[in-house]
Formats: structure tokens, sequence, C-alpha cells
């Protein structure tokens, strides 16, 4: 004879007095539905606690807001989810970008790693923000950790500006960025990251048709890692021989004139894309094999680790000099053309708050623009261009 496995149906508890405001939901919590949504208080054992809770989050819940998880004060947890919160709503209005979004919640996971997620926020002191600079000083450059610490500073701020807590956080002397002295110290261990005309001409031999055009692309204009992996194909004028597309990190506009060697290889590229993955994928100049976004996330640096791969098979890998290096030589080639405004146009800063002719000025002439890339291609073509003329 079987057994009747069925769980019998637990007996909803009395309320405490008839005024009480929650009722005993079958989830063995009490509860309460506002503005049309139910909200748990806590289990039917304890009456009094959920209650309190409520009582605690009354005036948030009416109101629409979400409330404070605890009446003890805010908790790491609930500080880093606030701020990625306002970050997703940024991401979601194109505010910021996906990569920007990425590098917050990283540090976000590390702050809560690090501090735990249940620690009060107020609670935090000097000696706790150096164990912080501390972990991530393990895995993370001078530069990088330059970055963490500034991207840190700005959750805790935002806790404070959004009143989540009545005062600023008081970090000590450790939490400091590392001085500049220290970040040339460490550029200069590394060797510099030029590259020299017959180094980027053996990673084009090497290269496949996919990475050759990006790396004519940030040789010939300056474009990093993420520029190659979200670049769309309308932005991209091959008749004319021009591309214009804004810096995806800081939505700076900048366009340059493409070489020869740009143009057909972004026109022999072109004819074979891979068939898209998704709608995304679909507008964009590289896709991969599976017809994916090349973009940079959180996870994930496809350029960089192809990129990686291919100074190996060419012989010119070094530590710390990879893709985006190739924007270090731009920069650095560039200047030679002596148009700085130009340079500084094809490269896509953001001008200062206090360059006020950089709001006034509205744009830089097509001739000057193409001085620049000019000369950055007599510097790495040069040797070749002679050769092919006596031939």
């Amino acid at each position: 004879m079987s057994k009747n496995t069925t769980k019998p149906t637990p007996v909803k508890p009395k309320k405490p007095y008839p005024g009480f405001p929650l009722f005993p939901h079958a989830t063995r919590r009490w509860a309460k539905k506002i503005r049309g949504r139910l909200h748990y208080f806590g289990p039917w054992a304890d009456p009094d606690a959920a209650l309190q809770k409520y009582l605690y989050q009354r005036d948030a819940l009416h109101a629409g807001r979400t409330p404070r998880t605890s009446p003890k004060g805010l908790t790491v947890r609930e500080l880093v989810n606030r701020f990625m919160t306002s970050k997703k709503v940024l991401l979601g209005n194109a505010e910021i970008v996906q990569r920007t979004f990425d590098d917050y919640y990283v540090v976000c996971r590390r702050v809560v790693g690090v501090f735990g997620p249940d620690r009060l926020v107020v609670d935090l002191a000097a000696e706790d923000f150096a164990q912080l600079r501390a972990a991530f000083a393990k895995t993370r450059g001078p530069v990088s950790l330059t970055n963490d610490i500034t991207r840190a500073r700005s959750v805790f701020k935002f806790g404070f500006d959004e009143g989540l807590i009545d005062r600023p956080i008081r970090y000590g002397q450790s939490f400091k960025r590392p001085s500049r002295r220290i970040i040339r110290q460490a550029r200069n261990a590394n060797g510099g990251r030029m590259f020299e005309p017959v180094e980027i001409r053996a990673l084009l031999d090497k290269a496949t048709p996919q990475m050759r055009t990006m790396i004519l692309l940030a040789a010939n204009c300056a474009f990093g890692n993420h520029d190659c992996g979200s670049v769309p194909i309308s932005a991209v004028d091959l008749d004319r021989a021009w591309i214009s597309f804004p810096r995806p990190k800081t939505a700076t506009p900048r366009r340059a004139p493409l070489w020869p060697e740009t143009a057909q290889a972004l026109r022999e590229w072109l004819a074979v894309n891979p068939k898209p993955l998704d709608d995304v994928a679909a507008k964009l100049v590289f896709r991969t094999a599976k017809g994916a976004s090349w973009a940079k996330s959180k996870a994930d640096n496809p350029v960089a680790k192809e990129f990686a791969k291919l100074q190996r098979e060419a012989g010119t890998y070094r530590k710390g000099r990879g893709f985006y290096s190739i924007r270090h030589v731009f920069q650095t080639v560039g200047d030679d053309a002596g148009d700085p405004l130009a340079v500084r146009f094809i490269m896509g800063y953001t001008p200062a708050a206090a360059d006020m002719s950089a709001i006034y000025r509205e744009r830089i002439s097509d001739t000057r623009l193409k001085a620049v890339t000019d000369h950055v291609r007599r510097w790495l073509f040069e040797d070749v261009d002679q050769n092919q003329t006596k031939e």
C-alpha cells in the first residue's frame, strides 16, 4: 500500500491582534500588498520582527521607492546594488557604454568580496580601505590600480550623494592612487609601447584578413580594441575613403581619411564578413567566425587575445605591448606632423573643461586630417614605397 506523500496544507496563524497590518501568506511569511505588489516581511513564527520590518520600510514602499533592507544601516551589498542599478539605467539610456558598466561591475564585486556583503558602510574605517587597495594591487598594475580606486571611490560617493549615508566616507591615507612617478616607473620597466615600422609590417604580413584590417585601422585611424569591436558598417564610406565613428567610450566625434591599403582591406573583408549571429552583429564591420561581435566585455577581450597570438607568430611579442599600443604609435608619429589639434581629433580625445576653444571649434578641415594620416603612412610604408618605385 503506497504512502500519501502530499504535504499537508499549513494552518495559517491568526493575526496577533485585529489591527495587525500584515496577513499570513501561504509561503509561511507575513505579507502585505502595496501598490499592487506583494511584499514579505518575515516568518509566521516571529510576527513582532515582521511588524518592525514593515514599519521601517512602510513609507518607502507606499511611495514606490526601494526601501533599505536593514534598520541598522546601509550594507555594502545594498550600496553596490543601488549603485549598479543606477549605472544600468544609464546604460539603457546609452549614457554610458557596456565597457564602462562592466568595469564598474568588476570593481563592485571586489568591494563586496573584501568587505563582505552584510558589512555596514558606516562601520568601514581606514584600515578596511587599506585592505581593499592591497587586494586590488595583487592583480593590477599602477594604471589599472588607479582606475579601480577611482571607481571604488565613486561607489561610496554615490551613497553620500543619494542620501544613503549621512556623511562622506573617510578613506584614510592608504587608499590613494599611485603617484605619477610610480606609473612612469612601471611604464619604463615595460620598455615602452612603441612599435616600429618593420614590426607592424611583420604583423600585417602574418595576420588573417580580419586582423590585418583591424591593425590598419589602428595605425591609420588610432582605433583601439573596443573601437574595432563596435565600429558599424554605416561609419565607413569606401567611395570617399573616410571613416566617421565617435569614440564609444566618450561619444567624442572623430573622423579620418582611409589609406588606400586600409580602404582595400575593408572592401575585401566586408565581402566575406561571416553571417551575423543577431541584429546587433549584423551592423558591425567585424564579426567572429560564429557571427558574433568582437567587442570587449568584462569577461573577454577577443581582439587582445588574437593580437597576442599574432605577435608570437610574428616574433614581435613583448609583455605590456598589445593591440591598444598602436594608438600610442599614432599619437607619437602623428605629433611629428606638426598639427596637434588634428591628431587630437582623430584620436577622439575629450576636450578639457577649461579648453573653451574646443567648445567653439566646429570642425577641423579634411586637408589637415589627411596631412596627419599621410605622415603616419609615410613613416610606416616609406621603405616599401621606395622599393616598389625602384622595381
